[in-house]
């Protein structure tokens, strides 16, 4: 069985993903490609991302954007699901060459994570999209290519690398998601976070003073005084330590 539930055909997608996306030179040059129509739908899906969601994605508004009928595109493509498979691998960039300055599998990561986080600011669709199955594609195969080459050093096993590996990127893209939820969240209701939590103010104030929750009236006012960007710094720099905890003990998982 090739179809999931919702339609994407696998061995479809695996054929545009891998295979020769060239259409033979018949008659009139094409006016669309393959590439053409993911880039333009990346763009697309950057505009919706922080209005109506990657729901509001549609043929209809991919060819609206590259100035075509619906139709066409179904020449290159079968359905959006299959053109989500292509989207994701396209926007994942992988350095031609890499450093040959020593780097330990700290900094390797560290670079990973902060590249990876990237990615989701410029592409707040990304890190929504339902990976657990994902396909890969010719860059997100270079991209594990490289990673384990840059990582083998360390002497653990492919195995563990790999699961150090997927944790990261589960916790970059589970902070991602709140940060663009955030966004979202402003964008939607025209209310700006500073604004939201100052209208709960004197109800919280209310509350401290009630003598109900005196830990969190002795809290200092600093307390909540960070952004996004540092919580995920936070919890990166944490995660590593984690992982050194572990690489340091030589211990290997269960």
């Amino acid at each position: 069985m090739t179809k999931e539930p919702d339609g994407r055909d696998l061995n479809l997608s695996l054929k545009l993903l891998w295979g020769d996306r060239t259409r033979p030179q018949r008659g009139r040059p094409p006016t669309l490609s393959l590439d053409r129509i993911v880039a333009a739908a990346v763009e697309v899906a950057d505009e919706l991302s922080l209005t109506e969601g990657l729901e509001a994605l549609s043929m209809r508004s991919i060819a609206t954007h590259l100035g075509v009928g619906t139709m066409s595109l179904y020449r290159y493509v079968p359905g959006k699901s299959e053109l989500l498979d292509l989207m994701l691998d396209h926007v994942i960039e992988v350095p031609e060459t890499d450093p040959d300055d020593g780097r330990g599998w700290r900094e390797i990561l560290t670079d990973g994570a902060q590249h990876h986080w990237r990615m989701c600011m410029d592409h707040p669709w990304y890190p929504f999209v339902d990976q657990s199955r994902p396909l890969l594609g010719p860059n997100s195969m270079r991209g594990l290519d490289r990673l384990f080459r840059l990582l083998r050093p360390t002497g653990l096993d492919d195995r563990t690398l790999m699961m150090m590996i997927g944790v990261q990127s589960d916790y970059v893209d589970g902070v991602a998601r709140s940060y663009i939820n955030e966004r979202r969240a402003e964008r939607r209701t025209g209310v700006s976070s500073e604004e939201f939590w100052q209208a709960q103010a004197p109800t919280l104030t209310d509350a401290m003073n009630s003598g109900d929750f005196p830990t969190m009236a002795d809290m200092s006012e600093s307390t909540f005084d960070f952004t996004y960007e540092q919580l995920f710094e936070f919890g990166l720099h944490r995660l590593h330590d984690g992982f050194a905890a572990f690489i340091d003990r030589g211990t290997r998982p269960a």
